[in-house]
């Protein structure tokens, strides 16, 4: 008969691995975006009844929700699908825990050097990527462009996705289901400007942020324009008349200059 010690070490571990798991499905609800339980017990390698008992307490503790299925997306008859996605508490759940240090830093730098400074901060903060980055994106054929972004994204912990756009006049869209730096670029847009002229820059096509995390949307969204359409109209990524001088150009400067054109009734951006 084991002793209570060993009892109590066995519950422990066992509890320990419960967590662990539970951890992991949350982690894969954010990563892949509204998600079925059959396809989250295929990767996680658990039973309907187990995969059950960790969304049970998953949907108990706030850190997901329920999302029935579209109509188009349904098939057959019965009843519609049960998609799990993550909600704002539990994308706080991933948060670092360095987002307050972050955003004191940012306020200080803006209260002593003004607004630019913090975008000038958020442009070399983004370069790094921008630069590994760029091997990757460009050795891919243009069609294919956008989906090794989002695998690249996605290697950095942002879940990227690539999708083709459902609106009209074509283009693909890419969508970020986790941003590091939501919070802290919730009071500072400029990081997630500088973003989107570093997709710009390495799609070679202009882009448009079409939705943020930072300012409560569920996804970071990206519309990228069609290259086709760009070349036929004889524009460059930064919308300006291909063969025209750039910003960084007129300055004398090698590093990115911002191409980013706000729109403050709407609270878009876009290149």
């Amino acid at each position: 008969m084991p002793s209570p010690g060993h009892a109590i070490g066995a519950e422990e571990r066992h509890g320990t691995a419960e967590r662990d798991t539970r951890a992991r499905v949350a982690r894969l609800i954010l990563e892949h975006g509204p998600i079925t339980a059959s396809a989250l017990g295929e990767q996680v390698g658990l039973t309907p009844a187990a995969i059950r008992r960790h969304l049970d307490a998953l949907l108990a503790e706030g850190m997901i929700e329920i999302r029935r299925a579209r109509p188009q997306a349904r098939r057959g008859r019965g009843r519609p699908a049960k998609w799990f996605a993550i909600t704002d508490a539990g994308r706080s759940a991933f948060v670092h825990a360095y987002d307050d240090l972050a955003t004191a830093a940012l306020r200080f730098l803006a209260e002593k050097n003004g607004d630019r400074a913090v975008a000038e901060f958020a442009r070399r903060q983004i370069a790094d990527l921008e630069r590994r980055y760029h091997p990757v994106v460009q050795a891919a054929p243009p069609h294919q462009r956008v989906r090794k972004l989002a695998e690249a994204l996605s290697g950095d912990g942002y879940a990227a996705a690539a999708a083709e756009a459902p609106r009209p006049g074509g283009g693909e869209q890419l969508c970020q289901h986790h941003c590091p730096v939501a919070h802290v670029a919730a009071e500072f847009p400029q990081l997630c400007e500088a973003e989107t002229e570093a997709f710009s820059r390495l799609l070679g096509t202009p882009v448009q942020r079409l939705a943020t995390i930072a300012h409560g949307d569920g996804i970071c969204t990206t519309h990228v324009s069609p290259r086709s359409l760009c070349e036929e109209a004889g524009v460059s990524p930064s919308g300006r008349p291909q063969g025209s001088p750039s910003p960084a150009a007129d300055a004398g400067s090698g590093s990115p200059e911002m191409n980013l054109t706000s729109d403050e009734e709407s609270g878009r951006t876009s290149l």
